[in-house]
């Protein structure tokens, strides 16, 4: 709303006094900064439209990036997983390499084990075999000096119970 003292500077005279003139128009001063503004206004209206060209360019660059950065993305993540399978399988080959060669060395440890008591077996056989004909010869001395032809010693004859 424009002010009282606008709208008597409307009515003010149009020329310096003196004679009679035709009766002027009073001044248009919105038209004049309508006038005065046109072209200002119309350079911001360009450039509002340059702003929303901009604006819909890079929100069309940050979608394609956002969609180039998920294959990227898509891609590593594939290559991880297929990298971890190839992982996984070579662990798996190396605990079984590991439990082959425990195995290995129990085996070997065992099969000493099985030498050791063998010969121990070997050394000790033939004084345990003399001991035991020491008992049966006793024995059967023993039974041939009993009368009755039981054993003296008490105990059974024979290999049964």
């Amino acid at each position: 709303m424009t002010g009282f003292r606008v709208f008597l500077t409307r009515f003010r005279p149009a020329a310096s006094p003196g004679r009679a003139a035709p009766g002027g128009v009073p001044a248009d001063r919105s038209a004049e900064l309508r006038a005065e503004l046109a072209l200002p206004l119309g350079l911001l209206e360009q450039t509002e439209a340059e702003a929303r060209s901009i604006r819909e360019r890079a929100d069309a660059a940050a979608a394609s990036r956002r969609r180039e950065a998920e294959l990227r993305a898509g891609a590593i993540v594939a290559a991880a997983r297929e990298e971890a399978g190839q992982v996984r399988a070579r662990t798996a080959e190396q605990v079984l390499r590991a439990a082959d060669g425990e195995a290995a060395a129990l085996l070997a440890a065992a099969e000493r084990e099985v030498i050791a008591v063998r010969d121990r077996a070997r050394n000790r056989t033939p004084a345990l075999v003399d001991r035991v004909l020491a008992l049966v010869l006793e024995d059967l001395a023993a039974d041939e000096a009993s009368p009755e032809g039981h054993p003296a010693s008490g105990r059974p004859r024979g290999g049964g119970s």
